[in-house]
């Protein structure tokens, strides 16, 4: 777990973002930041690895942007955790903030319209990409308007991310069944993160307040994963990157 300089995995939670992150050879810490600015003002200079779609098409295609359909083969069993992102118009459609819950509904039907006029073969928002909507236009909105930030945020995804470290084997168990989180699965892939240099005491620690266990598992493997793209050990899918209408690289790293 060496590196030269601050590294920081990440993954979207209740609370906002929950980090993974570390400086030069100190132990890791975890932090909640309920907003992805928040994150980068207490994390300056880190390298970060965040499962998050980064780049957004302006047309959906059958499969995603393109590093969807690279990466699933990879996964056997884990590969619905993979899913397509829809355009950007469906991104944008309504950024509301959502006071009750038939707005929320009304705005993800909404998004559902615009992304079946901007697809190929026509295709809706599902309720699970319509959940992070808000997450990814906060990434894309700063990458948008601060392109330096796109030297050191980079797209990963959790279970590419432990297939990669275990050798290209994906995970043999779900991380979840039916919504709830499968112990036996979280404990493969602890164990896992420990041969990459965790202390099992870290990783076994509740995750914070606002972040759920698998949470805190996803991030911690982010974070190895941006130790690879400090070192240059990672590589993205597709390589080189694609790029969406404002230049910000789509691919997925591992």
């Amino acid at each position: 777990m060496k590196s030269d300089g601050r590294l920081a995995g990440v993954d979207g939670c209740k609370a906002g973002w929950i980090a993974v992150h570390r400086e030069l050879d100190r132990p890791p810490s975890v932090s909640v930041f309920p907003s992805f600015q928040l994150l980068l003002d207490a994390l300056p200079d880190a390298t970060i690895a965040v499962d998050m779609p980064i780049g957004l098409p302006d047309t959906s295609s059958k499969g995603g942007r393109g590093p969807e359909a690279l990466v699933r083969p990879l996964l056997g069993a884990r590969q619905s955790s993979v899913f397509a992102i829809p355009s950007r118009a469906a991104l944008y459609a309504d950024t509301s903030d959502f006071t009750t819950i038939e707005a929320w509904h009304a705005a993800h039907r909404l998004a559902s319209a615009v992304a079946m006029e901007t697809s190929d073969p026509p295709r809706g928002v599902s309720i699970q990409a319509f959940g992070i909507f808000s997450k990814i236009r906060e990434i894309d909105s700063l990458l948008t308007a601060r392109p330096e930030l796109r030297r050191r945020i980079f797209e990963s995804h959790p279970e590419v991310a432990f297939c990669r470290l275990n050798g290209g084997t994906a995970m043999a168990l779900p991380k979840k069944i039916k919504g709830s989180v499968n112990p036996a699965g979280m404990e493969e892939r602890k164990a896992l993160l420990c041969r990459h240099g965790y202390d099992k005491r870290f990783l076994d620690q509740a995750p914070p307040r606002g972040a759920a266990s698998d949470d805190f598992l996803d991030a911690a493997a982010m974070m190895l994963i941006a130790g690879r793209i400090a070192s240059g050990e990672a590589r993205p899918s597709p390589d080189p990157p694609l790029a969406d209408r404002f230049g910000i690289p789509i691919a997925i790293w591992a």
